[in-house]
């Protein structure tokens, strides 16, 4: 790189660097202050909101410059990450004073998304996953690691299944091949933070040597991925983008787990959206999680998250949660005795991954012996109770009791948070520490006491103690009592009316006195590096407590939310029946007005005689809840939590599919209808006989005869043109649905109850057999605040309507659609017709439509299908 000769020896280092860095924000240290120039300036000053100036050399050579005092680190740091930015750190490498000629400078940490280890960069109930997706010919890998928890997972598979767990785990930054940009964003799509590196890290050789080497191990066997090649790629492209970014520091990442598609309950990504689990679509919306968690420690938050969107599959591990639950649930004590530990506990996952990371201050390590001192207390509680699975998780715990002490013995009782302010070492731990204290805090006294001694024995009154910044300590002595002073004192000074001296005792002290203070911090420092050093050997052992915790605290809010919210136990079974009594929508339920009952329902589903229920009822009468709450109390009952139901039992689902609702992928150039028949494909390709289908609407995206003729084939292709018999319930507005119950054995029609009141209809949200006849479109618009002139109007053209061609719009067209095994008969029947219907939908320009217009419209194309 040629160097600017306008360029002064500082600038030419700091380009130097940056070129080592071009895509990073460079926070290059210059004294007590983190400068930024050029470019990065220009950032720093919008996203910060800090002065941008110019650096003028008087030359040629001029720069942007924006910069902020080093000890505001933290607060800046997180908000140029948050904003999008990468960050590299530049520190000065030596000491200013001991520089000869420019100071060493160099990166000491490169800052993203995914390796973030501030606590103003992490979420404290959320991991902070960085991920690895390896895009293979065959098949692909993935693997997430948490640097802030020492967490490790791995796993492998199709796209699909990869996108899965994208979505689930939602890390924070995903890195992945530079020649398969284009196949990401088609197969993942752009919601994620990336970052691409060469193709040649992506080799099997050198991903398993990184790993080995890490993990100093001579295979990977013990992990259970030594077969998993494209996992095992991505998970050895996560530690070299660790390298790259200068964390070399990570004793912590001591395991990997595999994630195994078959231990999992399957839920696709518009399922995790679908049902809410994790987010909602609405700004501050409830989400099961919201309402689930009540957890003491941020760990058990965590773990919790995952549990949520990786429910078990297999009923014995279900089974020994829901005992546990149900133990806890029967001794409040035993419930009450556990969970004030774990929520005292704090964060000691975190705390104990910040040691090899030379993050930890003393006040957090003191937290590690005080959440040691809390696991010793859980671990009497639970290993004292006649429950296995508690027992079990009991035996794991270790209080580490010699590391513990050893920290409440070494550190003060409240020590700062930095170790430069001192005070963090205890009395009695040093002695030479204790003496320099005691000479820092009692030097005047010592001073005074030394004057008194040597007046008494020199018989010299006027004796005094001073100093200056020349000699030092000095005892001065008047030129009338010069003979009495003793031969061993040296004469140090002479003026005109006395005489200044030292004596052995007075330099020695002044030895100890001068750099007290700095011999204190030393000596601190070093003490507190000692047990640092001597924590490294407990990280994996503390890493085992934070996951037993972790774990204890999600049964107890199993517990919690059972007592509070009158959850009962599920009954697990391998069958295929799923039967639910008065169920009710965990969320929506926490979430009603005062004093408002949640209306419950049952619901029951078979593999035979009630396989497919065609749920029909008015808009906003609750058929949507009444799905999405079928799917959560199986969930729930999978992740081994009670549920919101009177009765429960639940068989052993492999998948959970849902097509609830729907909204349109414009920025993607999808429609309502593409997205929706994208997502009911999914399903289809996928289910199996141990599946739950949730239909909602399938087919509104398009014109009435298309919707219901998918709609139609989709529930014949359900009932038994799969050899798989998924258990369905399939909420529809399509009345003409109804007439599947008298032709199809496994399908019932169930409606959701109202009352008319005069005019007005009033929602009863109860599930009665049979099925419904009127959607009561017009009585939602009046709810909405609709005019009532257009009201009025609506209500002529629907009587007008229904007395021209009575409700179904084409009853013949269907009787021929459902003739046996012809599902689509219904276009040969109307070709012709849907040419027209199609041509006049064409010329329509939607968003200039006023609902009038819609509705004569409606009334036109009536009338053709009727000619």
């Amino acid at each position: 790189m040629a160097k600017n000769p306008a360029e002064t020896p500082l600038m030419q280092q700091h380009n130097a660097i940056k070129a080592r860095y071009p895509d990073a924000v460079l926070l290059f240290r210059v004294g007590d202050f983190y400068e930024t120039f050029g470019q990065d300036a220009i950032i720093a000053s919008q996203v910060l909101g800090i002065t941008l100036t110019k650096r003028n050399n008087g030359a040629a050579f001029s720069s942007e410059l924006a910069g902020f005092p080093h000890h505001s680190l933290d607060t800046y740091l997180h908000k140029l990450v948050k904003a999008g930015h990468r960050v590299a750190i530049c520190d000065q490498l030596e000491d200013p004073k001991q520089a000869k000629g420019i100071v060493k400078r160099g990166v000491t940490e490169l800052v993203t998304p995914g390796v973030a280890t501030s606590d103003k960069l992490l979420e404290h109930n959320s991991n902070n996953f960085l991920g690895g997706v390896h895009i293979g010919e065959e098949r692909c890998g993935i693997a997430l690691l948490d640097i802030s928890t020492g967490e490790f997972f791995a796993a492998e598979g199709n796209q699909e299944y990869i996108d899965k767990l994208l979505q689930s785990l939602r890390p924070a930054e995903v890195v992945y091949q530079r020649n398969k940009q284009k196949l990401f964003r088609e197969q993942f799509g752009a919601r994620f933070y990336t970052y691409t590196l060469d193709e040649w890290i992506f080799q099997e050789t050198y991903a398993r040597e990184t790993l080995l080497k890490h993990f100093q191990t001579h295979s990977l066997k013990g992990f259970g991925i030594d077969q998993m090649a494209a996992a095992i790629i991505a998970a050895g492209a996560v530690m070299h983008y660790l390298r790259d970014t200068e964390h070399p520091n990570l004793q912590h990442i001591s395991a990997i787990q595999r994630i195994e598609r078959e231990d999992f309950l399957w839920m696709d990504r518009f399922t995790i959206r679908n049902l809410e689990l994790l987010s909602s679509g609405m700004e501050n919306g409830n989400t099961l999680l919201k309402v689930l968690d009540h957890t003491q420690s941020p760990m058990g938050a965590r773990l919790l998250k995952r549990w949520l969107v990786l429910p078990l599959k297999d009923p014995n591990a279900i089974e020994e949660r829901l005992d546990a639950v149900e133990h806890l649930l029967l001794n409040p004590d035993l419930l009450k005795s556990i969970t004030q530990p774990i929520h005292q506990s704090g964060d000691v996952e975190r705390l104990v991954s910040k040691i090899p990371l030379k993050k930890i201050n003393p006040r957090e390590v003191l937290q590690i012996a005080r959440g040691l001192q809390q696991v010793k207390l859980c671990k009497e509680f639970a290993s004292g109770t006649n429950n296995g699975c508690l027992q079990k998780l009991a035996e794991k715990l270790d209080p580490c009791t010699g590391i513990m002490e050893r920290i409440v013995h070494t550190l003060q009782e409240n020590p700062p948070v930095q170790t430069a302010k001192g005070g963090v070492i205890a009395p009695g731990i040093n002695a030479e520490l204790d003496e320099l204290r005691n000479i820092a805090t009692t030097g005047k006294d010592y001073l005074v006491q030394m004057q008194l001694k040597e007046s008494e024995l020199t018989g010299i009154p006027s004796l005094k103690i001073g100093f200056n910044n020349v000699f030092g300590y000095y005892l001065e002595v008047t030129n009338t009592n010069k003979h009495k002073v003793p031969e061993t004192w040296i004469r140090k000074q002479t003026l005109a009316n006395a005489e200044r001296y030292i004596t052995p005792e007075l330099k020695s002290y002044e030895e100890k006195i001068t750099g007290a203070e700095e011999k204190i911090l030393s000596i601190e420092q070093q003490l507190f590096d000692q047990l640092l050093f001597e924590l490294q050997e407990y990280i994996a052992p503390i890493q085992v407590n934070a996951q037993i915790l972790a774990q204890l605290d999600c049964l107890c809010c199993f517990a919690h939310n059972a007592l509070q919210f009158n959850y009962k136990r599920p009954q697990i079974h391998t069958g295929d029946e799923l039967f639910i009594k008065e169920g009710r929508h965990p969320v929506i339920e926490r979430n009603l007005p005062p004093g408002e009952p949640y209306i419950a329902n049952d619901i029951v589903l078979n593999g035979s005689s009630q396989q497919i229920i065609i749920l029909t009822g008015p808009n906003m009468s609750g058929k949507s809840a009444i799905l999405r709450q079928t799917a959560l109390i199986t969930l729930m009952a999978h992740m081994g939590s009670f549920v919101p139901a009177d009765e429960a039992r639940i068989p052993i689902t492999d998948k959970i599919f849902t097509r609830v609702g729907a909204s349109d992928n414009l920025s993607g150039g999808e429609s309502t209808f593409m997205v929706e028949m994208n997502e009911t494909a999914s399903i289809i390709n996928n289910i199996t006989s141990k599946s739950l289908v949730l239909l909602d609407e399938i087919g509104r995206g398009t014109s009435t005869y298309d919707g219901i003729s998918i709609a139609w084939s989709i529930v014949e292709y359900l009932h038994h043109f799969t050899a798989f018999k998924p258990k369905t319930l399939f909420a529809t507005h399509y009345h003409e649905l109804n007439e599947l119950e008298h032709k199809l054995d496994g399908v019932k029609n169930y409606h959701v109850t109202n009352k008319e009141s005069g005019n007005k209809i009033i929602f009863l949200r109860k599930l009665a057999p049979g099925g419904s006849t009127h959607s009561f479109g017009i009585h939602v618009a009046k709810m909405a605040g609709m005019p009532p002139a257009l009201l009025n109007r609506s209500n002529e053209i629907l009587a007008e309507l229904e007395m021209k061609h009575g409700d179904a719009p084409n009853t013949e067209a269907l009787q021929k659609a459902t003739a046996p095994k012809v599902q689509l008969s219904i276009f040969d029947a109307h070709s012709e017709t849907f040419d027209q219907i199609r041509k006049t939908l064409d010329n329509l320009d939607i968003n200039r439509l006023t609902p009038v217009e819609a509705l004569l419209k409606l009334q036109e194309i009536k009338q053709m299908v009727k000619a």
